[in-house]
């Protein structure tokens, strides 16, 4: 099986496995359905290393985004030309991202806004830093997480962005996270309708700058969706790993499971009963207990419970009397960024080797700014 190791006794438990492989077949699927590199703009919560990012700058992709100033450090130390932190600045990350600026000249960074008082706030830090600020306007399309609301006062709040003197806007972010639908033709009639109400902002700054603004739309859910406007770039971000919530969910999305997680059987405390060394500080657990992991190597289970340390399962009587302390299963997390966050480094598999061993740089907030 592509997942099995040759000597699983040179990785610990639990741990995280990345499959080179895998992840590059990723890359190259995530370019084949944008057409091209130069329309991605990858989102790397979900792997947060510099080894994936330089895998992507080789093939071509040049833009990123992220949420957070530990990633965009290492988006520029790897490389990377072009990040945008889609999030706003607020309190002490105002002032850190000048001193990424600082640190990285050679890099453009910007951000987002959508309200007066976080695009008033930059444009005096700029102003006090000598600096124009590129942001990115961020439009709430349903998902009522941020973003300003696609209402007319939105065409207000772009002409009000215009008049400000160190800040100056770059394009519209349009995340809809919300639009899950499973079925293809239900995910893009919702998303279609989500993107309508985008259009007159979009039409007002083509109107003003006399072209098409950058727009970035979507995450993974609607990439195939967004990939059918020509003139959107695509934020992709689980497709690189893809896990098993999305990859139960969605059709049409040819990407390969490249994340697992290597755990060991500990204990055997009732019949019927094992427990694992896979607790919920090694894999995501803010879904309900039976939608956090899947077992490739076991059938016929059901997850009991998870705490810090220990995953409990059941299991039938064959496989209870087969099962040995120290058997080594294989899970695919339901939900892939979260987990990888808990990890500190993970081993990278090739053939079924352990060949290398990557640190997951950016899951602290703070590296060095």
């Amino acid at each position: 099986m592509w997942f099995t190791l040759n000597n699983p006794d040179q990785v610990i438990s639990p741990s995280l496995l990345f499959y080179k492989n895998r992840i590059e077949t990723n890359i190259r699927n995530m370019i084949n359905l944008a057409g091209d590199a130069e329309r991605l703009v990858p989102h790397v919560k979900t792997h947060k290393t510099p080894e994936i990012v330089r895998m992507q700058l080789e093939q071509g992709i040049s833009k990123y985004k992220c949420a957070t100033i530990a990633e965009a450090e290492m988006l520029a130390d790897a490389g990377a030309k072009w990040i945008l932190i889609a999030y706003q600045m607020v309190g002490p990350n105002i002032a850190r991202l000048f001193k990424l600026r600082e640190a990285y000249p050679y890099v453009v960074f910007s951000s987002l806004v959508d309200n007066e008082k976080s695009a008033l706030d930059l444009n005096a830090a700029s102003l006090d830093h000598g600096q124009i600020s590129p942001v990115f306007l961020d439009v709430n399309n349903g998902m009522n997480r941020t973003g300003h609301a696609t209402d007319e006062s939105i065409l207000s709040f772009y002409r009000f962005i215009s008049t400000l003197t160190h800040i100056t806007l770059t394009g519209v972010h349009i995340y809809d996270g919300h639009i899950r639908d499973a079925e293809f033709s239900e995910r893009k009639t919702t998303a279609d309708n989500a993107y309508e109400t985008v259009l007159p902002l979009l039409d007002l700054i083509k109107s003003d700058i006399g072209k098409e603004p950058m727009a970035i739309a979507g995450g993974s859910p609607s990439f195939t969706v967004h990939a059918m406007r020509p003139h959107v770039y695509l934020s992709p971000g689980t497709n690189v790993l893809w896990d098993w919530g999305y990859g139960d969910r969605f059709d049409g999305q040819p990407f390969e499971h490249a994340a697992v997680i290597l755990t060991r059987v500990i204990s055997k405390p009732a019949p019927g009963n094992i427990t694992i060394d896979l607790g919920h500080k090694a894999i995501s657990a803010e879904n309900p207990i039976q939608n956090r992991i899947k077992f490739l190597n076991l059938t016929n289970y059901t997850v009991l419970s998870q705490s810090e340390e220990h995953g409990v399962l059941e299991v039938t009587h064959e496989h209870w009397e087969q099962m040995q302390i120290g058997d080594v299963l294989y899970a695919i997390p339901y939900h892939v960024c979260p987990t990888v966050a808990l990890h500190d480094f993970a081993s990278i598999i090739e053939n079924g080797e352990v060949t290398d061993e990557w640190k997951i740089t950016a899951r602290s907030r703070r590296i060095t700014i």
